[in-house]
């Protein structure tokens, strides 16, 4: 049952704008624990949508649950570089202390255990969120704590007694994580002076903003590369308007967490730079779409552009030019991997399923709202305020003829020193390793899941766009590590994450894994290794998202670079291998029959 004035409450305060509806969710959520039928249909009744429109919804994204996901709330991380690092021990006393299992909630509805594919923290794992509280560096001695704490009814917050470093430990934010900037450049890290890019550029006229943009050749530091100054131009020729500015702050790719450095520690640099996206185009409106994972930080944010609008660097006649008006609003997912891809960010910031779009229209035509929308990753927005504030050839002097600049990595796994580090483009994958304390690697994983897989012999490739392309996501993975534990968490993370819009992906992803256990459970063939190669180029080639068009490459690249495990996993004198397993069979008839082992093999 829920309680009809705390509802009331929570409509009340979020009004009836259907744009609203993942907030309103959000806040019933935590109030209630749940999004029951009941408040499913109070909801919709309220903002006048349909019953399934906001069941739709509810039923999307990971932290909304329709059955009580518990008082205390716990999601664990479950990604590869959380299990290197002790995952397994941190569950198993989490389930022995609350005394449920993981996608369970305790009888009493005090406790549920939940998993959760990645919340942004890699550098300093087993990580969990509680009630929005982020625990980090978890042990099994400091689970028994936590628990203790949720049996004794304390708040979470008051749990976190030593404080990370930077804006962590500010009174907004007052976070356990660390930043772990191990490698400060001159583009992102280095001194800024707020202010300072966004009153250059509104000396300029917009068209002179694109084309600074534009002869700097920044590319979207996303991983996709295309040119932001481009978008920018593309967007403002839309005769539509409203037009917006929308940053994507839903660095969901496990591995990934050099944004939320930026978030914690350069907001500033970031809505600078999507204030001057916005005189660029000729948009009113900026949206930063933060995920739900970093929820902790948006009072922080709130905060910085509040401060923007008293200095007059947001809201109207900004930085002093008459005529400009640009506001920034944020938005909060609600834990959906899909919404990285920009026209899922997009119908999630419309209050959505966060489905991708069909292509085209592309958002610079058609995006927020149906308006020309120009999206920009955070790294990118922060080095578009930095080439105003310094110039285009300043930037063009860092990185490679076809990568100008300095790329964030966020570097995890088996290294000795994780973290963020700023380096110019043109790096090779080998001195990286030096940097990093990871020398040792027998693979690196760059891009994240849905990236690629190098082996030793190719630690002298570059990260360029030319070359090894990423988003930022590197993962050192050791030699002792068995590396098809590692291809296996990558393919249930892709099976989990895919909002089963395409078969190819829905569908097609499932039998490549089970095609996948097949082979390394000692059962495959040359055939079933040919198989694999076919049905993975074919789910590339059919999916509507970058998701789908990704999700193989964990299997497609180890085959290709460590083709030799493969090989040695299967039968080569064979041309099949069933994976019928008698007496595994016998056992399981057995058991369901209570008959003993020698009479069920005699039947």
């Amino acid at each position: 049952m829920i309680k009809k004035g705390i509802l009331e409450t929570i409509l009340a305060r979020r009004g009836k704008d259907t744009s609203g509806l993942i907030e309103i969710l959000r806040d019933v959520q935590t109030a209630f624990g749940a999004v029951s039928p009941e408040a499913v249909a109070k909801i919709a009744d309220r903002i006048g949508l349909s019953r399934v429109d906001v069941e739709g919804v509810a039923t999307f994204y990971h932290f909304f649950s329709s059955h009580p996901a518990g008082a205390y709330a716990v999601y664990l991380n479950s990604n590869i570089v959380a299990e290197m690092k002790g995952r397994a021990e941190v569950a198993r006393a989490f389930e022995k202390a609350a005394g449920c299992r993981f996608g369970e909630t305790t009888p009493d509805g005090l406790i549920g255990l939940h998993e959760t594919s990645c919340i942004g923290m890699n550098d300093q794992e087993p990580s969990a969120l509680v009630n929005g509280v982020v625990f980090t560096k978890l042990t099994p001695a400091r689970v028994k704590e936590i628990v203790a704490a949720m049996k004794a009814g304390r708040n979470m917050a008051t749990l976190v007694k030593k404080t990370g470093d930077g804006a962590n430990r500010s009174r907004l934010v007052r976070a356990m994580v660390n930043n772990n900037i191990r490698k400060k450049g001159p583009v992102i890290f280095s001194p800024f002076k707020s202010g300072a890019a966004v009153r250059k550029a509104v000396t300029w006229t917009p068209e002179d903003v694109i084309a600074e943009i534009k002869r700097s050749n920044l590319l979207g530091r996303g991983g996709a590369g295309f040119p932001a100054g481009l978008k920018w131009e593309f967007c403002g020729r839309e005769a539509c308007e409203p037009r917006y500015v929308v940053c994507n702050a839903d660095e969901g790719e496990p591995g990934t967490f050099k944004d939320r450095v930026i978030l914690t520690e350069m907001p500033h640099l970031l809505f600078e730079g999507m204030t001057i996206a916005g005189y660029a185009i000729g948009a009113e409106l900026g949206i930063l779409y933060l995920r739900g994972e970093y929820a902790y930080l948006k009072a922080r944010l709130e905060k910085v552009l509040a401060d923007l609008r008293v200095r007059k660097l947001l809201g109207k006649a900004v930085a002093g030019k008459k005529g400009f008006t640009f506001d920034i609003v944020i938005k909060l997912g609600a834990g959906a991997y899909v919404c990285g891809e920009e026209s899922a960010l997009l119908e999630s910031a419309e209050a959505k399923r966060g489905e991708p779009r069909p292509r085209p229209p592309f958002p610079v035509q058609n995006g927020y709202l149906g308006q020309p929308t120009a999206v920009n990753n955070v790294e990118t927005l922060c080095a578009a305020a930095r080439i105003l504030e310094r110039g285009a050839g300043w930037f063009k002097t860092m990185g490679t003829p076809k990568s100008a600049g300095t790329k964030l990595l966020s570097v995890s796994g088996d290294c000795r020193k994780p973290g963020v580090y700023e380096v110019e483009f043109g790096l090779t994958v080998r001195r990286l390793l030096e940097m990093v304390g990871g020398r040792d690697a027998q693979a690196v994983q760059v891009g994240g899941p849905s990236g690629i897989c190098i082996s030793r012999g190719q630690f002298d490739r570059k990260i360029a766009f030319e070359d090894l392309s990423t988003g930022g996501s590197v993962i050192v993975i050791g030699p002792e590590r068995d590396l098809f534990a590692v291809v296996h968490n990558f393919m249930d993370f892709f099976i989990e994450e895919s909002c089963g819009w395409c078969v190819s992906c829905r569908a097609g992803n499932t039998l490549l894994k089970q095609k996948f256990e097949k082979i390394t459970g000692g059962h495959g063939t040359l055939q079933d290794l040919r198989e694999i190669e076919a049905w993975g180029k074919t789910i590339k080639a059919m999916s509507r998202c970058g998701l789908g068009q990704t999700s193989p490459n964990p299997i497609l690249t180890t085959l290709q670079n460590f083709r030799e495990k493969y090989e040695a996993a299967i039968d080569q004198s064979r041309d099949y291998v069933t994976t019928f397993d008698l007496e595994a069979a016998v056992r399981d008839a057995s058991a369901v029959t209570g008959q003993k082992l020698a009479e069920a093999r005699h039947e």
